[in-house]
């Protein structure tokens, strides 16, 4: 029976009334709101208790004994080991004499602006640039150029070549000036460090050593080389026969490449480091004996003032005869002293490494940077003199082109 409304008590409805529900939206924006309240309560927090108000910032690291050499030895560079040297060579350079301009300082680095975001503060910092060894190895700004790579060597505008100004003194033997000369070459070095440390503390400054151009610190362990006498060669890593199966590194120098390809990769190689007086190859027995890659190679390194030195790695090499048709000085390894890296067969090495510099005035060896080789060299060096040889550096047994 239908209800009579109109009989019924005002105020009163008897049909129960059913709840209206709330919209399913409704509480997930309030669960969205709450969410961004709690991160903005946590982000203030955090911008608090930051100094720059949220504001990108730089760490940098300073160092405040840049005027000292790798070590903590104050810099040396302008002063000779003994005082003396037993050829005519032009002294390596020491910086501008009296009256000549000084060169422009190198760009430190670049300059950032810190934001202190509580303050508004602006700050500025310098960050670091790459080392300024113009000053701390007596490098010759007159002897560098620029490149898309980086600084490269080169004859300067008065005709002095890199490997001539950068080469170092030797002492005379009391009573022997002329005594048979022995250059010996380490390679393999500004790579490992406990090997590199090893040939820097043991070795003496006559020794000339080869850096490979993959070092992370190569500016500084050829600083410190140069500051301890030693004359320094930049290792180029050539085509081995086996490559790719044995490869010497990035930007080797290839037979399947052209000749433009080869000397733009030795312009990076060569942009590595500086203060060196030539190059010497790493690996390369395949490349060494190749005319056709081998000569745009020295050609750019003759024009670049440099010396070319022969590890000695492949008896077919073409190095010598290329070296001498475009002027370039040239030193070949006699001996490789660790071919067999015993100790016994080294002692062999270095006494035949004296046999050929008493008959024919001079010898070089080369030897790689292992910690059993350098031990032995450095006891042979300490009484080679004693018996009437004279240590040098390989600048000082390098033939000279005839026209120079």
């Amino acid at each position: 029976m239908a209800a009579d409304d109109l009989s019924a008590p005002l105020g009163q409805d008897r049909r129960p009334k059913r709840r209206r529900a709330l919209p399913v939206a409704i509480p997930q924006a309030a669960a969205g709101v709450l969410s961004l309240f709690v991160i903005l309560v946590v982000g203030w927090a955090v911008i608090a208790d930051d100094p720059f108000g949220g504001e990108p910032m730089a760490v940098v690291r300073t160092d405040l004994a840049a005027s000292a050499s790798p070590g903590g030895k104050p810099d040396q560079s302008s002063s000779r080991p003994d005082g003396q040297a037993t050829d005519d060579r032009p002294n390596r350079y020491d910086g501008p004499s009296p009256g000549e301009a000084t060169p422009p300082a190198a760009p430190t680095g670049r300059t950032v602006t810190v934001i202190d975001g509580t303050s508004g503060k602006r700050q500025e910092i310098v960050l670091p640039g790459p080392p300024d060894d113009t000053k701390s190895t007596g490098i010759d700004p007159r002897l560098t150029e620029s490149s898309r790579h980086g600084p490269l060597p080169k004859i300067g505008p008065d005709g002095a070549r890199v490997s001539e100004i950068y080469a170092r003194p030797v002492k005379v033997v009391a009573g022997k000036p002329n005594g048979p000369r022995i250059a010996i070459v380490i390679g393999g070095l500004g790579i490992g460090a406990a090997a590199t440390s090893d040939a820097l503390g043991k070795l003496p400054g006559a020794v000339t050593l080869a850096l490979a151009p993959y070092g992370g610190n190569l500016a500084q362990v050829a600083a410190r080389a140069r500051n301890d006498g030693h004359e320094l060669l930049l290792q180029v890593p050539m085509e081995p026969f086996d490559y790719p199966d044995n490869d010497p590194g990035p930007q080797t120098l290839l037979t399947t490449l052209t000749g433009g390809q080869n000397v733009d990769r030795l312009q990076w190689l060569m942009s590595r480091m500086r203060g060196y007086v030539g190059i010497t190859s790493y690996m390369g027995a395949k490349f060494t004996t190749s005319e056709q890659s081998l000569a745009p190679v020295l050609r750019e390194t003759s024009k670049r003032g440099l010396i070319y030195v022969e590890d000695g790695s492949s008896p077919r090499s073409v190095a010598s005869q290329v070296a001498g048709s475009h002027s370039l000085p040239f030193a070949k390894t006699d001996v490789v002293i660790d071919a067999t890296p015993t100790a016994a067969e080294i002692e062999r090495a270095l006494a035949r490494l004296e046999m050929l510099a008493r008959d024919n005035g001079s010898a070089v060896g080369f030897a790689n940077a292992q910690p059993g080789t350098i031990a032995r060299i450095a006891d042979w060096a300490k009484a080679v003199e004693t018996r009437g040889f004279v240590l040098v550096p390989v600048t000082m047994v390098a033939i000279k082109p005839k026209s120079s």
